[in-house]
């Protein structure tokens, strides 16, 4: 039983009382809970590959932020990790693979992971949190869009254009095809595993999304998120791909929830777009958070005009930038509260 369940009602387009408030990236370098525990470790992977210590970095910001879920401490490339490409987290850098993907034979190399075998770290992360929250709100799972993950296979790192993954969808489509399975694959029974270990809401996260024209989008990209929803039929889920203005109308056709919507896109025009059948998150710029008090509070308040009071789920249009004051984020998260409580009611 979940004391809590704002999120979920709103997901599957309940009444609220008022709309529930995450953030992305909320577990993490904002606070000052995470860097102190961070600092005692050999780095990020020690810290994702540690149950306990993934599990009290989940519940950090429910505990000093008041949020209304709990997104399980992990990283997309998990995925790829267990598949057997392995990544390192360089600091100040991002992420590496030593080796990447540039043949048949190497994605004839790649293994389907088995869940519990090889990311069996992140479900017990996921059954401590659950322990450990003891019902208070719900627990988010995530995984990446195979797109994303496929970008970072091939490319070897973060990259503003990623040409040598959007190459192999001009150059080698089928190989682009046979390597975007394998992570499909892995995807959806790591998620179904999710699930069954404890999380209450599944979010799939297509963070290059953006790189790519909408004919390569909807080949590469929509058809191999459109199985993992319809893998995942008994937990709401949601979709978030940065930059994808253009594949509103596609997303309003999956099996999904809920549909993120990034900074840059208007939430009146895609409500317009998606319909009433589909809950909508976001969407304030992360760099708002910058701002006063009063500055934070308006572009709330904006922000939560423009959605509504009824199925939406408020949070940034992206994760919150590491160098952001959490007083401001408090006020974010407080706003949300105050001023959709009070516009259900019909006071303002």
């Amino acid at each position: 039983m979940i004391k809590n369940d704002l999120l979920l009602r709103a997901a599957r387009g309940e009444q609220t009382e008022r709309t529930p408030v995450w953030l992305m990236r909320q577990a993490g370098r904002i606070l000052p809970e995470y860097r102190a525990l961070r600092a005692r470790l050999s780095g990020f992977k020690e810290l994702v590959e540690t149950p306990e210590l993934a599990a009290e970095v989940t519940i950090q910001p429910v505990d000093a932020l008041d949020v209304d879920a709990a997104i399980i401490f992990s990283d997309i490339l998990v995925v790829p990790d267990a598949m057997g490409l392995t990544y390192e987290m360089v600091e100040a850098r991002g992420p590496l693979f030593p080796e990447t993907v540039r043949s048949a034979a190497d994605v004839q190399k790649l293994r389907i992971a088995d869940p519990e075998e090889h990311l069996g770290y992140v479900l017990e992360a996921i059954r401590v949190t659950k322990r450990a929250l003891n019902g208070r709100v719900p627990l988010i799972g995530f995984a990446g869009a195979p797109w994303t993950i496929l970008a970072y296979m091939v490319e070897g790192h973060g990259s503003k254009t990623f040409s040598k993954a959007r190459r192999m969808l001009y150059a080698e489509p089928a190989l682009a095809h046979q390597l975007l399975e394998k992570i499909t694959a892995t995807t959806i029974a790591y998620l179904q595993a999710q699930v069954q270990a404890g999380a209450n809401l599944i979010q799939v996260f297509d963070s290059w999304a953006g790189i790519l024209p909408p004919n390569h989008y909807r080949e590469f990209s929509t058809r191999y998120i459109a199985q993992i929803c319809e893998a995942l039929p008994d937990v709401p889920v949601t979709v978030f791909a940065k930059g994808a203005f253009f594949a509103l109308e596609d997303f309003a056709q999956l099996d999904c929830q809920t549909i993120g919507l990034d900074w840059n896109q208007d939430p009146r025009a895609a409500r317009a777009i998606i319909g009433d059948n589909y809950t909508l998150q976001g969407n304030l710029d992360p760099c708002a958070l910058y701002g006063s008090r009063e500055q934070v509070q308006a572009a709330t308040i904006e922000m939560l005009r423009q959605f509504g009071p009824q199925r939406h789920i408020a949070n940034l249009g992206h994760g919150v930038y590491p160098d952001t004051d959490p007083a401001n984020v408090k006020v974010f998260i407080q706003t949300v509260k105050e001023f959709s409580a009070l516009a259900r009611e019909g006071t303002i």
